[in-house]
């Protein structure tokens, strides 16, 4: 098959496995040439496939020598269809961390469900022993209970009254007004059921009760705030909602946690070019002008450099920094109030007849197709190769 981007919106239906493994293999070589992490020694990552789930897996094991058990949802190839760039990500990692000598598996299916729970609690008995790094990362737009067997949506709406502000098309650059309707109350807790803290305190106790979890681990999952520009459609919005009660949970669990030297966080990170932030109205914008401003002053990072500093300079640094609501904070340089400044004044100007010129919607674009394995420079994407990818060590 050869195999080319195909786009629905904001998702690319296709994946390309030479790419994915080249931009897993860069990661990992962005880990290596740092100094080594005196870090976990058996971890688990939930929701390891992508983004920082797979950035976090990557740094553990590669930066940190860590055994590693990642979760994520099963993508399995046929001849006429791609896997999901998950799958393929996935199977370059455990082959690169066989090859490094690293014990590494996986385990696939719905993280939500007890199921999966407890086969990788089995998983983790019969392999490691215990964990002493608990990484949640899952993301999501549906949710079924396991305890109630209701089904919740996640909603990308700003509550209380309608929102208006710019957006863009990154694939064409054209911007337009977009105005959101308010979630309404039923929309709101569904997406606090899908994207809040209650499947990672599940994990959490099921991994206790399994007796599987090391008395001195930690456990961490990720959050954003973002700017101004942002704040009405994310913080202020019903994900916004979702993740105080994320925030909520990690103090909850930090409590249960430290009476046996355990710890919990939530890691609150920079805006990225990710699956879930290219689906949300104005952002993708938000990202294009913070990238120009952010590589101009040499500040920008991606998603396995925010992971390689949360753990050198965060976790693992003789003093865990943490704001005063106790969350590690790796969006500091995208805060900053020179940052800002500049990327407000973009805002302002910013039209589809200027966009690439103040903006970096091209880097934007770039890094959306790169997320499935296009457009990587040395890939011969007129190559005829097979879609098939098997992953060793799957359960």
């Amino acid at each position: 098959m050869i195999i080319k981007p195909r786009t629905r919106g904001f998702i690319c239906t296709t994946a390309h496995p030479v790419g994915c493994a080249q931009h897993v293999q860069e990661q990992i070589d962005y880990v290596q040439a740092r100094p080594a992490i005196q870090g976990p020694r058996n971890v688990l990552v939930i929701g390891a496939s992508a983004g920082y789930g797979l950035a976090s897996r990557i740094t553990a094991a590669f930066g940190a020598r860590a055994n590693t058990i990642g979760v994520y949802r099963p993508s399995n190839a046929t001849a006429t269809r791609t896997a999901s760039a998950g799958w393929y990500n996935s199977a370059a990692f455990e082959k690169a961390a066989q090859e490094a000598g690293l014990k590494s598996l996986s385990v696939t299916g719905d993280a939500f469900s007890d199921e999966v729970k407890a086969k990788t609690v089995e998983a983790i008995r019969e392999e490691l022993g215990q964990v002493d790094l608990v990484v949640y990362s899952v993301a999501s737009g549906r949710r079924i209970n396991p305890r109630t067997g209701e089904t919740s949506n996640s909603v990308l709406k700003p509550i209380g009254k309608p929102y208006t502000n710019k957006t863009v098309n990154f694939h064409t650059g054209e911007i337009s007004s977009v105005t959101l309707e308010p979630a309404t109350e039923e929309e709101v807790q569904g997406t606090v059921e899908v994207m809040g803290g209650e499947d990672w305190k599940l994990w959490i106790d099921a991994l206790r009760a399994g007796g599987v979890l090391a008395d001195n681990a930690t456990t961490f999952s990720f959050s954003y705030i973002g700017s101004d520009i942002t704040q009405a459609i994310y913080r202020e919005g019903s994900i916004g909602s979702a993740k105080d009660h994320l925030e909520a949970t990690a103090r909850q669990l930090n409590d249960q946690l430290k009476s046996t030297g355990g710890r919990a966080f939530v890691a609150v990170t920079k805006g990225l070019v990710t699956q879930s932030s290219s689906a949300i109205p104005v952002v993708p914008l938000y990202i294009s002008a913070l990238y120009k401003v952010m590589k101009e002053k040499g500040l920008h990072e991606g998603c396995i450099e925010q992971s390689y500093r949360l753990f050198a300079e965060r976790l693992y640094a003789p003093e865990t920094a943490v704001d005063e609501e106790g969350r590690i904070r790796i969006d500091d340089w995208e805060l900053r109030e020179d940052v800002q400044t500049e990327v407000a004044k973009i805002w302002e100007e910013l039209t589809t007849q200027n966009i690439y010129e103040l903006s970096d919607l091209e880097g934007y674009r770039r890094e959306f197709f790169q997320l499935f394995g296009f457009e990587f420079e040395g890939v011969d994407y007129e190559a005829d190769i097979d879609p098939i990818v098997n992953i060793p060590n799957v359960r």
